[in-house]
């Protein structure tokens, strides 16, 4: 028996949630964002533009450039995918689009992952209810679903996800391949095959996904709780001891092999890391974790008495790892974002502690935020098309000004559903009928995912407009009256690579020669330009601007003679 856990589950509150509806949901979440628009500033541009530089034989593949530039993001793997989609999509297939399939699929796999991680977590002994003195406990196999549910409904509730999961960037195959690693790190006790797939997959993809580092210390820190954990019996557990630790120290040994062979170590931990704004990073913590943290950080507290057991101190050390990252390195976000399915798992193990009182301040949070933000979103959608309240029309010509509204009727559509899903889900949630353990995180989860989906249809054309290079892009071609090579100065990634991808360009980093007639100098370089190579016999033909935001304006010159 099982004296020691916190959680006291009837059959009752297990009940799982229909598979067709949890299917459904995902593929809300995860479609939108990924069709229907372009390449967007800056590490989603960016990291296309060396995939497309790639897939063109324009790089080497083993070290990435754009324009001679390495990429900013160190990895391989990631680029790799997209310029295999390249060039495997047929030729009536966009690139941009191309790029964004496998990606998709890396972020459903994320969300498969999770599921299964927090599932395998659930079966351990320790993780198990109170048993009933005349019956009538959840039944293990139905418990273990039950938590698996809520845990990635916390998962998708989760604020910071959203955006970073839906770009072509290292961070999200990071995220991926974390999750992997996941859960062949929560299953290795009852499905060792399983497991091991996962861990010889997850753990040297993450390293060759530009985190290797991390990689490492996640399989060295699950290695010490393989030999540190109290081994549950064999009849529940057929993997022993000895065989989860030879996997575990294999898939080690082989990232740990690969990331040497291939020169993948990098030192990333900034000298002024304890000098930082840990304000911001508070700031950062809180809401692009919420609401998982605050689940997790009332897990910790009630199965204290099991911190060493699997299903705590596994997901624990992922997001220790992450968030140790997060304040050590200069990305931030993306580093981030890699401790989100750890963190939904821990949320996940919270629900069966719950009073009623707590669920209901959850739910009523919820609802009244998410109400609020897609009433948000559909009154400037209703301005932007119609003028009509008249303040956020006059803030959004003021934000984008030259923007010109179109009306989509499938994204119409698309956003109306998912509101009327939103309306019954709430009245679902409000109504008087047994209490499931998930239940607490199906309106965060809804929430996040209608204001996306919304986000995502309604506001695509002018978040498109506001966050894409093309309008810059065409500007400069219109300008070429024969478009050649053009050398740029000052410019980043992104909008280099919006300028091969868009413009159909041959871009190079401008030097004192000007091998090229035409030279492109960002405006906050301007200034440089002449120190930095010689400016003279060149003519300014235009200043191109970038509506949103004039700091990213670019001077066109033409050299002298030049035809």
């Amino acid at each position: 028996m099982n004296q020691t856990t916190p959680a006291i589950v009837a059959q009752d509150a297990v009940r799982r949630l229909p598979r067709a509806a949890l299917l459904l949901f995902c593929i809300a979440y995860v479609v939108p964002g990924f069709i229907g628009r372009e390449p967007w500033k800056n590490a989603d541009i960016a990291a296309f533009g060396h995939m497309f530089e790639l897939a063109r034989g324009a790089a080497s593949w083993l070290a990435p450039t754009l324009a001679g530039q390495p990429p900013e993001f160190d990895a391989l793997l990631p680029y790799w995918i997209g310029a295999w989609a390249i060039q495997i999509a047929p030729a009536w297939i966009p690139a941009d689009f191309a790029v964004r399939i496998p990606f998709a699929l890396l972020l459903a796999l994320a969300l498969a992952a999770t599921w299964y991680a927090v599932y395998s977590l659930a079966r351990s002994p320790q993780a198990q209810p109170v048993p009933f003195a005349f019956g009538g406990e959840a039944q293990p196999r139905d418990y273990a679903r039950a938590i698996a549910d809520g845990g990635l409904l916390a998962l998708i509730a989760s604020l910071g996800l959203a955006q970073l999961s839906h770009e072509t960037t290292p961070a999200l195959a990071q995220l991926a391949f974390t999750t992997l690693s996941f859960l062949g790190l929560a299953a290795l006790p009852w499905r060792a095959p399983v497991a091991a797939a996962c861990l010889l997959l997850g753990l040297p993809a993450l390293a060759l996904s530009g985190a290797v580092s991390m990689a490492v210390l996640f399989g060295a820190g699950a290695l010490v709780l393989v030999w540190i954990e109290r081994p549950p019996p064999a009849e529940a557990a057929p993997t022993s001891r000895a065989a989860q630790a030879t996997i575990v120290a294999a898939a080690l040994l082989i990232t740990i092999g690969l990331a040497t062979a291939m020169d993948l170590w990098r030192w990333r931990i900034t000298p002024d890391a304890l000098t930082r704004d840990w304000r911001s990073h508070g700031r950062l913590l809180l809401w692009f974790t919420w609401p998982a943290w605050p689940l997790a950080m009332w897990t910790l507290w009630r199965w204290r008495r099991q911190l060493g057991s699997r299903h705590v101190a596994l997901p624990l050390w992922f997001a220790l790892v992450a968030v140790g990252t997060t304040l050590a390195t200069p990305s931030s976000d993306r580093s981030l974002l890699l401790s989100l399915p750890a963190l939904a798992a821990l949320a996940a193990f919270a629900l069966p502690t719950f009073s009623r009182n707590a669920a209901a301040l959850i739910d009523w949070f919820t609802l009244l935020f998410f109400t609020g933000c897609a009433l948000v979103i559909w009154v400037v959608w209703f301005a932007i098309q119609t003028g009509v309240p008249p303040k956020p029309a006059a803030n959004v010509a003021r934000l984008a000004p030259g923007f010109e509204p179109s009306f989509s009727i499938t994204a119409f559509a698309a956003a109306l559903l998912a509101t009327l899903a939103w309306a019954w889900l709430v009245r679902w949630r409000t109504g008087r009928h047994r209490l499931v353990i998930w239940k607490s995180l199906v309106l965060p989860a809804g929430g996040a995912a209608l204001c996306w989906l919304l986000l995502m249809t309604l506001w695509l054309p002018v978040l498109d407009y506001a966050r894409s290079y093309a309008t810059v892009v065409r500007g400069v071609v219109r300008q070429l009256d024969q478009p050649g090579c053009i050398d740029v100065f000052g410019l980043g990634r992104g909008q280099i690579a919006a300028l091969r991808y868009h413009g159909n360009l041959d871009v190079r980093l401008a030097n004192r020669n000007g091998d090229c007639p035409w030279r492109l100098v960002a405006l906050q370089a301007a200034a440089a330009a002449p120190v930095a190579m010689d400016m003279h016999g060149w003519q300014l033909v235009a200043r191109v601007r970038r509506p949103v935001d004039p700091t990213e304006d670019v001077l066109l010159y033409r050299k002298a003679g030049s035809r």
